[in-house]
């Protein structure tokens, strides 16, 4: 998997999981509405990790644990 398809599963996965809407995370974190559709439809070649801290931080949420799963280990991606 590629990384940007694991940074938007993840997102999807964490947004489903409190009940959000990518509206509710837009207004909760302050990225902007477009940049979070880009990062959910894998149209973009990098995130900056202070995009996924700004969402982490609108998802009430730590970096560790956004990049705690199986997907984001290395051996699993592609990049």
């Amino acid at each position: 998997m590629k990384l940007k398809d694991a940074i938007a599963k993840r997102i999807k996965e964490i947004i489903k999981e409190k009940g959000i809407t990518q509206y509710q995370l837009f207004k909760q974190s302050g990225v902007p509405q477009s940049t979070i559709s880009t990062i959910l439809n894998s149209e973009t070649k990098t995130t900056k990790i202070s995009t996924i801290f700004e969402i982490c931080d609108g998802l009430n949420i730590e970096l560790s644990e956004f990049f705690d799963c199986d997907y984001m280990k290395r051996n699993n991606l592609d990049d």
